[in-house]
């Protein structure tokens, strides 16, 4: 079941982006396993923006954080617990997000990932998205920015793409 997360799911969910993040185990992304997860503060933000999706089984097993800007959904994460993966999941999650888009206020969605990982940038394509050049003047500024401050982060800049869809 997709649901809106609830203030008792937020502290159960740091559990579940770090299990998603062992698949990166043996992947030019391998940095990410042990790396941190996403800050209680920004998840505090997708609750009370009502912009953070969690799938429960009955406990929840992943979610999916957004935040509305300028009439754009910017996923910021996407994360299924490994023994979870598989099962639609994280699609249904993302379905949610999609489907939300208009009523908050978004006519556009967007994330930044790798684009060689098949369940990355090709999982994302199978739902709708399209890589966009960093460079495309259709891009607002904060979010044609996103992968050089990837970069910054360490993440391979050759491998990070923007993609976006309409809601």
């Amino acid at each position: 079941m997709i649901r809106l997360a609830r203030p008792t799911d937020l502290p159960l969910l740091p559990a579940i982006e770090a299990s998603a993040a062992t698949l990166f185990a043996g992947t030019a992304m391998a940095h990410v396993v042990d790396g941190a997860t996403t800050p209680a503060k920004a998840l505090a933000a997708g609750l009370e923006a009502r912009s953070l999706w969690v799938a429960a089984a009955p406990q929840p097993c992943g979610f999916l954080l957004a935040a509305a800007t300028a009439g754009w959904l910017h996923i910021q994460e996407l994360s299924v617990a490994r023994d979870a993966q598989g099962q639609g999941l994280g699609a249904a999650l993302l379905h949610a997000a999609i489907t939300a888009a208009p009523a908050l206020g978004c006519a556009r969605l967007s994330l930044t990932t790798d684009r060689w990982l098949a369940w990355n940038a090709p999982f994302y394509a199978r739902h709708g998205f399209a890589e966009v050049a960093a460079h495309d003047p259709a891009l607002p500024e904060w979010l044609a920015g996103l992968p050089a401050h990837a970069a910054a982060g360490g993440l391979d800049p050759a491998r990070r793409c923007i993609m976006v869809r309409s809601a």
